[in-house]
């Protein structure tokens, strides 16, 4: 006696479930425009990490050179 086969399929993740409906509720050129924005917020916030490490570093620096 032999087993059946499995068939495996992927369950969409949430973020493709959302794109999907997104997808059906706007067009191209809104798709476009909500994406660059998500990805301007996503530069900013790691353009202002980088600006408190830098920060950071600058403040030990200057901390060992006076000590």
């Amino acid at each position: 006696m032999q087993a059946a086969p499995v068939r495996a399929t992927a369950i969409p993740s949430v973020t493709d479930a959302l794109r999907a409906v997104e997808s059906l509720l706007m067009s191209g050129g809104q798709r476009t425009a909500r994406r660059n924005a998500w990805t301007s917020v996503l530069e900013d916030r790691r353009r202002a990490k980088d600006r408190v490490e830098a920060l950071r570093v600058l403040e030990e620096a200057v901390a060992t050179r006076t000590s």
